[in-house]
């Protein structure tokens, strides 16, 4: 997870999250001076911080499972988010709670089903699918011609990535129907956090992510093979939020002060290729040609749809740390 708490490629079209008053926490940013270069290093590094996070966060499923996993990520998380944006001094409109509430349950969702996905299905291929959800939002919120030929791609990605007929490639059928599942959750996130954010501002992060862990942090807890409150697992959960959420976000909006929105979405599409790469190094997830070429149609059509995205048609959304579900 997009993310990871992350946005998708094609919301980065829109600005940094909006303050509601001078209560608002403040963006971290690079010097006026420092070079676009010291950017796009740093956005680089922030997709390796996610994907590393969800590495971290698989080696910790024989232990207590892909849900006490997204117990401790949902459950801490929340924590720090309260911890930055303290939502209870900004003020807030208000008034659309359904929005809201719906916000958080897609993202708690959204964190669980991926981190089922991760059970059986390669990290990187869990990411390309996973993709596909707010890469639909995206088109089609465009519908134009130009968005036939991305459609094309994410199909074509698909068909070489899900487990039908000779084109299988070893990808468990229930945990890619995960991904994808993560995914359509991930565009219901994105679609009510732009109403939610409307009213909400900046808090919509931390009361989101609250909600989200007030429904499955019971359920990871109970359903974790062991008990996630022990000294040996605690310290371990904390790095995966540190990963996937604080770190990532914190180096997103330094590169956002210096890189285009569209240059940041276009770069913000190899997220599959890091987590392919972030498999192969600490998991030893080696994909197939096959699987390359679907990670690289998906690739694609998401660069494809962020180049070709108009103003116009762009998403707003609020820009929420650590709810990338790759960290997921």
């Amino acid at each position: 997870m997009t993310h990871s708490g992350q946005n998708s490629p094609q919301e980065t079209q829109t600005a940094l999250p909006p303050a509601t008053n001078n209560n608002s926490p403040p963006v971290p940013a690079l010097p006026k001076k420092s070079s676009p270069l010291v950017a796009i290093l740093l956005l680089l590094v922030a997709m390796l911080s996610l994907q590393g996070g969800a590495s971290l966060a698989k080696t910790l499923f024989p232990v207590v499972g892909p849900q006490g996993v997204t117990a401790l990520r949902l459950g801490i998380g929340s924590i720090l988010l309260l911890l930055y944006f303290r939502p209870w001094r900004l003020k807030m409109r208000g008034g659309n709670l359904r929005s809201l509430l719906m916000y958080g349950l897609a993202l708690g969702c959204m964190n669980y089903s991926f981190y089922l996905a991760l059970r059986t299905v390669p990290l990187g291929i869990a990411v390309a699918l996973e993709f596909t959800g707010p890469l639909a939002v995206a088109m089609f919120s465009s519908r134009r011609p130009v968005d036939f030929v991305w459609v094309v791609l994410a199909v074509t990605g698909l068909l070489f990535l899900l487990p039908i007929g000779q084109s299988a490639g070893g990808v468990d059928l229930k945990g890619a129907c995960f991904a994808l599942i993560a995914g359509a959750c991930w565009a219901i996130y994105i679609l009510a956090g732009q109403r939610a954010g409307s009213s909400y501002g900046p808090g919509t992060a931390a009361m989101g992510s609250l909600i989200a862990a007030l429904i499955f942090f019971p359920i990871g807890v109970i359903q974790a093979k062991t008990s996630i409150f022990s000294w040996e697992i605690l310290p371990l959960g904390l790095l995966i939020a540190l990963l996937t959420s604080a770190i990532p976000y914190s180096l997103e909006m330094m590169a956002l002060t210096k890189l285009p929105a569209k240059t940041f979405g276009t770069l913000m599409s190899m997220e599959p290729a890091m987590a392919a790469l972030s498999g192969i190094i600490f998991l030893g997830e080696f994909l197939t040609g096959t699987q390359w070429l679907g990670l690289a149609a998906i690739i694609a059509a998401s660069a494809g749809s962020t180049l070709t995205l108009q103003r116009k048609t762009k998403i707003e959304t609020v820009d929420i740390p650590g709810n990338n579900p790759s960290g997921k």
